[in-house]
């Protein structure tokens, strides 16, 4: 069965969202006078992104909202009590910071010139449309996607088969007539395969171990520019798979 749709990830696999996070905390402390209070950037760094892991996981089970979440994720990070205004406030400050530093990574929009006469696309992501169609408009590709799909509506998350299903079922389409391209190997990598979809790992920078991966899961690949081959598209953009 021929592949004939692509549903995107967006975070750390369209759009570089450790860059920009590092780059706005960085920016974010330096004007809260708070660089002091932990130490090093990279401390401090470590610590939102474990708070930001923490309270994610918490409104994937249905445990916290979505505004709920990233209050209580100030909060765990400053560690002191603030009234929901006050959170807000100070995350909003952060995303000031934040979102000046967006970007997409160099070889999203090559790839999807590439794929654009072959395959249809779509978005899912474990966010929300409040969120991530803003992103999308900003870094200019939000008209390269049929459907956007996020979380916080769908009322689920990856890597939960029904969140994959509903991606294709916006689109029409079988889950063996879709891929999926994401950057975590189990949310987005082992959560697509196991729901029947093509599932393709993105992993930029080589970090995991070849062993995280069974040999029937997910194909691994360290550059979209791998992903036309893969995906069998008429096209000459691409190049063999580096991990083999």
């Amino acid at each position: 069965m021929s592949i004939r749709a692509v549903v995107w990830d967006i975070d750390d696999t369209i759009f570089d969202y450790t860059a920009a996070d590092r780059s706005g905390m960085r920016g974010h402390l330096a004007a809260e006078g708070l660089l002091d209070a932990y130490g090093t950037v990279e401390l401090a760094l470590a610590h939102w992104r474990q708070h930001t892991d923490r309270q994610w996981a918490r409104f994937a089970a249905g445990e916290a909202t979505f505004e709920e979440q990233r209050r209580d994720r100030v909060r765990a990070f400053l560690g002191r009590e603030l009234t929901d205004a006050e959170a807000d406030a100070w995350f909003h400050r952060y995303l000031g910071h934040y979102e000046s530093g967006w970007a997409l990574f160099p070889d999203v929009l090559p790839v999807l010139d590439a794929l654009a006469g072959s395959h249809r696309h779509a978005v899912l992501s474990n966010s929300s449309l409040h969120v991530q169609e803003p992103k999308l408009r900003v870094l200019g590709v939000r008209d390269r996607f049929e459907a956007v799909l996020c979380a916080a509506e769908l009322g689920v998350s990856k890597p939960a088969p029904e969140a994959f299903h509903a991606a294709c079922d916006a689109l029409g389409l079988p889950p063996g007539q879709v891929a999926y391209v994401g950057d975590h190997p189990e949310i987005d990598g082992r959560g697509a395969h196991e729901a029947g979809l093509l599932s393709v790992w993105i992993d930029r920078d080589g970090a995991h171990t070849v062993t995280a991966v069974p040999a029937a899961g997910p194909c691994r690949i360290a550059s979209l520019a791998e992903l036309p081959a893969l995906l069998g598209a008429d096209t000459r953009f691409g190049a063999p798979s580096t991990f083999g």
